[in-house]
């Protein structure tokens, strides 16, 4: 893995070339090309690189986690999408959340792949000092898992009303680790939790861990089992360690997952900057799920150069919605990992950021209810998004807020935050 501080080379040649890697560097310049010609009309992202509308800063550093939501982000920088917004993106690999939050507050780095709700706990000061951010589009939707060890599988632990049974039946703790305290994962983990009857704050034991370590402390028993994006559990499902016994998306279909996070100010500073990222970025996403083919070259490059972690038939499975779940199961996914879905999975909705600070108040990481809509329309970036959508050419949806309806059949509308927050039969006390 390359060092946290050292930005990935963004055209070097692959660590060990022969005739494999020299393809597949033939295939980016192509690809390349492609995506070129593929473009959507110039115009407006000409005279943004440009003219009067030319981006304040041209260089920029984006961290990213090596896990496959990170995709967008690289294919932007090795295809070129950025260049033709005029600005220079440098894929900073980061080993954890924790890091990607604390170089966003010191301005290391200029934008990051960051967890949902990792920014909008940076926002109300939930995890360290209170900072403005931003929130300027969605990354990916779906795509996250939960996996519990094999220890659990043998005995006879196999979905959530079995692991609430042996959770009830007492004689030791439960441990599951998520990967951030406000971020996307701990809200899967416990939201699954709770809808079996499980209360993870009381029942169980949840830590914290970065996501390339979790496979190796179920190895050792250190935790029975987590919640955590690709690769890691696929791999754990190829190294006998575990089992998947829910998808992100079995908890809430076409869920938001990972952002592009800023800081406030430095959008303000560099708004055209900040608009050729997103539209890049977007670019990038639409590329991709133009076909299965590019999805899975995007994985060959993505896997090859250590971007992610795991190897290539790792990823691309799980990338193209095929799933096995360790027990004998096998699936195509209704709602598979999604990083345009026609606009709709990049558009940061209103109503996805105030359902998880209605998470974050449902688990006492918040006192009191913050004005949930006032602070959804404060991050979410929603005028830089739509600049960057128009000069993408990408669709936009109709609204600003969307309904969903989640495991348990609580329907998720953002119009009474509060009473949606207060009404759980499982949360922490006030």
């Amino acid at each position: 893995m390359k060092p946290a501080d050292t930005p990935t080379p963004l055209a070097s040649p692959l660590p060990r070339p022969h005739a494999a890697d020299a393809g597949r560097r033939r295939w980016l310049r192509q690809a390349a090309g492609m995506a070129a010609a593929a473009a959507v009309p110039l115009t407006h992202a000409t005279a943004w690189a440009s003219g009067s509308d030319a981006p304040e800063k041209t260089r920029v550093r984006v961290g990213y986690l090596p896990v496959t939501d990170c995709a967008p982000i690289v294919m932007a920088s090795l295809l070129g999408f950025d260049r033709k917004y005029g600005v220079t993106l440098v894929p900073t690999q980061i080993a954890s959340w924790n890091d990607v939050a604390a170089r966003l507050a010191s301005g290391r780095l200029d934008f990051a792949h960051a967890l949902y709700g990792l920014v909008y706990g940076m926002q109300l000061g939930v995890e360290g000092p209170r900072q403005d951010m931003a929130v300027l589009m969605n990354l990916s939707q779906n795509g996250q898992g939960i996996t519990l060890s094999n220890r659990l599988q043998q005995a006879g632990v196999v979905d959530g009303e079995s692991l609430r049974k042996a959770i009830a039946r007492g004689g030791r703790q439960y441990t599951f680790a998520q990967t951030f305290p406000t971020g996307t994962h701990a809200m899967w983990l416990y939201y699954w939790l709770a809808s079996h009857g499980v209360d993870p704050l009381k029942e169980a034991r949840p830590v914290t861990a970065p996501p390339a370590r979790m496979v190796a402390d179920t190895r050792r028993g250190a935790m029975d089992g987590f919640c955590v994006g690709e690769p890691w559990n696929a791999r754990a499902i190829a190294d006998g360690i575990g089992f998947s016994v829910a998808t992100s998306q079995d908890i809430w279909a076409d869920h938001p997952e990972n952002v592009l996070g800023a800081r406030q100010d430095f959008v303000n500073q560099n708004p055209n900057t900040a608009r050729a990222v997103v539209a890049a970025i977007i670019e990038a996403g639409m590329w991709m799920e133009a076909s299965r083919e590019n999805m899975r070259r995007s994985a060959q490059v993505l896997t090859s150069r250590r971007y992610i972690e795991g190897g290539y038939n790792l990823v691309i499975g799980r990338m193209l919605g095929h799933y096995t779940n360790g027990l004998g199961k096998s699936w195509t996914d209704k709602h598979p990992l999604r990083f345009y879905g026609g606009g709709a999975a990049t558009f940061p909705y209103l109503s996805d950021g105030m359902w998880f600070l209605t998470q974050h108040k449902r688990w006492g990481l918040l006192r009191e209810h913050p004005d949930y809509l006032a602070v959804a329309r404060r991050v979410n970036r929603l005028d830089v998004y739509r600049q960057a959508a128009a000069a993408a050419g990408a669709g936009l949806p109709p609204a600003e807020m969307r309904a969903s309806r989640l495991m348990d059949g609580t329907l998720w509308t953002g119009l009474d935050p509060a009473g949606y927050a207060d009404g759980f039969k499982i949360k922490a006390a006030a």
